[in-house]
């Protein structure tokens, strides 16, 4: 009787054992389930352009026709008031890919060649996060970003693996690798494929055969290979619609039409890219992204802390949310803007980390744009800041922005006034820039909105109201109806600096340095006096 109890306790507790163990494989099989269901029909495709500006319908110029990008805005919901963090090429991709500003991922300026700029090993990216989920990860076109074990996906053609000619600008080879991109792709599982065309970037200084923005690279005459799937479309110098900050002289119109040219083959490489997408079946479940690394090449354009280098194209459309199709936005959105946004698509957290110390730890200083594509303009930021310390090794020129309120800028330029503002290579090359030169030199007029010189010499300190002044040409910071909005802004892009580890926090009256209480700006006393 007693072995026969022990053995019905044993054979009860056996039951409950086993009771326990098959609840436990069903939660985690459901907990998967749900999981995967989650994930299921959840993709990204993300398009950027490559000194991309706003030469389209949906912005305003019906001159450069870009008949795909137009209806692709017709079904997203368009930003007019979105800005890169820095205006520089590799700076603004690592920003964009790792959601931190310039100076707290270590990328400082260009990373290719002598430049050799390269964010911290110890920064967790897009890719790498999405890929420790379960989401498969692609780069098609311009990588431009370093190192490679921060910056890795699981599928890669670029520049370091091919010729970026190919990659970037010849739209067939493009389509053909998003096809087999997607052909390779598991049913189920989400993807993020992130297309970096090199279209409209200047050419001058790197194929200056190929035309000004390399806008005869594929166009079919004998010397310049032929692109099957682009049309060329010219433009006259006459015809094109020239922004208020591009010189209004016969060079610079035969500059931005050789641009208008280029733009149309980007046009119709992201035509070929959405109809493969379509192709595969995953339009309907795919978030669509487009927008550009910065501002274009010509003068207050890419590299500058002015509008034209910060502003850049973006729009957004999601498979579920047709609320807001079509709709213009004046929300302020940044670039920093798009990692929490495509996290919150895939409902992935931002990992707790430092990248640095551990006194320091790393956070997302974006927001999610997704509540907007719902209708819900609650979640707008109230400022937006900018972080930039050069483009070229030889151009140190450091600025910090703030934008308050969708209204008032102020930049920090940290090696003004003394330190000519510096101009880059392909610029330098380009029709536009040496016809102002040639002009300065001869004495004759411009026909820009302000003097060569005016423009290499700032103030350290610029203030603008953007909704009374648009095009920056009144400098209110010294004015004293503005002395303390000045002082406020100022206080805030401290803030931000200390927020965000800036290694440039006290440039340049101050040395940053440290005690058990934290950072502190050691002075200088070097401020230069006045009548010196």
């Amino acid at each position: 009787m007693m072995m026969y109890s022990l053995w019905r306790g044993i054979n009860h507790f056996s039951k409950f054992v086993f009771m326990v163990f098959f609840l436990i494989i069903c939660l985690l099989s459901c907990r998967h389930e749900v999981s995967a269901a989650l994930l299921r029909g959840h993709n990204v495709l993300l398009m950027i352009a490559d000194d991309g500006g706003f030469e389209m319908g949906v912005y305003g110029n019906q001159r450069c026709r870009t008949p795909h990008l137009d209806a692709l805005a017709a079904q997203s919901l368009v930003f007019s008031q979105a800005r890169t963090s820095v205006s520089s090429c590799s700076p603004s991709r690592a920003a964009l890919l790792s959601g931190l500003p310039s100076h707290e991922n270590g990328l400082y300026g260009l990373h290719h060649d002598v430049h050799h700029f390269n964010s911290f090993e110890t920064v967790r990216s897009l890719p790498m996060i999405l890929r420790e989920n379960g989401v498969r990860t692609g780069i098609i076109g311009k990588k431009h970003v370093g190192p490679g074990s921060v910056y890795s996906f699981d599928y890669e053609q670029t520049e370091e693996n091919n010729s970026i000619m190919q990659v970037g600008r010849n739209i067939t080879r493009i389509k053909l690798l998003v096809r087999e991109f997607l052909e390779t792709q598991n049913g189920t599982q989400p993807f993020l494929l992130y297309v970096a065309f090199h279209d409209p970037h200047r050419c001058d200084h790197s194929n200056p055969g190929y035309g000004h923005f390399c806008d005869k690279f594929g166009n079919g005459e004998p010397g310049f290979g032929h692109i099957p799937d682009w049309k060329p479309i010219q433009y006259k110098p006459e015809d094109v619609l020239l922004p208020y900050f591009v010189p209004d002289t016969p060079a610079a119109r035969e500059d931005v039409a050789s641009q208008y040219t280029t733009i149309s083959r980007l046009d119709q490489g992201v035509g070929l890219v959405l109809d493969e997408i379509r192709k595969a079946g995953k339009i309907e479940d795919t978030l669509i992204i487009y927008s550009s690394d910065n501002g274009i090449s010509f003068p207050y354009g890419r590299t500058n802390m002015y509008e034209p280098g910060l502003a850049v194209p973006l729009f957004i459309k999601s498979p579920y949310d047709l609320t807001r199709r079509g709709d213009l936005t004046d929300v302020q959105a940044s670039l920093l803007d798009i990692v929490p946004t495509i996290l919150d698509w895939f409902d992935i957290d931002y990992p707790k980390y430092h990248i640095l110390k551990p006194s320091q730890p790393t956070s997302l200083g974006g927001k999610s744009l997704l509540p907007f594509l719902r209708g819900d303009d609650k979640a707008k930021s109230d400022a937006f800041f900018g972080s930039h310390a050069m483009h070229e090794v030889t151009m140190n020129y450091p600025m910090r922005s703030i934008i308050q309120g969708e209204r008032y800028k102020l930049i920090h330029n940290l090696n003004a006034p003394g330190t000519p503002f510096p101009i880059d290579q392909d610029f330098y090359l380009s029709p536009t820039f040496l016809d102002m030169l040639n002009r300065t030199l001869n004495g004759l007029p411009l026909h820009w909105i302000k003097e060569l010189s005016d423009y290499y010499f700032r103030e350290e300190w610029e203030m603008f109201d953007l909704k009374e002044d648009p095009k920056e040409s009144v400098n209110l910071h010294r004015k004293k109806k503005y002395r303390e909005l000045f002082v406020e802004l100022k206080e805030k892009l401290f803030m931000w600096q200390k927020s965000t580890y800036d290694p440039w926090l006290c440039a340049p009256h101050g040395v940053l340095l440290e005690n058990p209480q934290g950072p502190f700006c050691a002075p200088l006393h070097n401020r230069k006096p006045r009548g010196f």
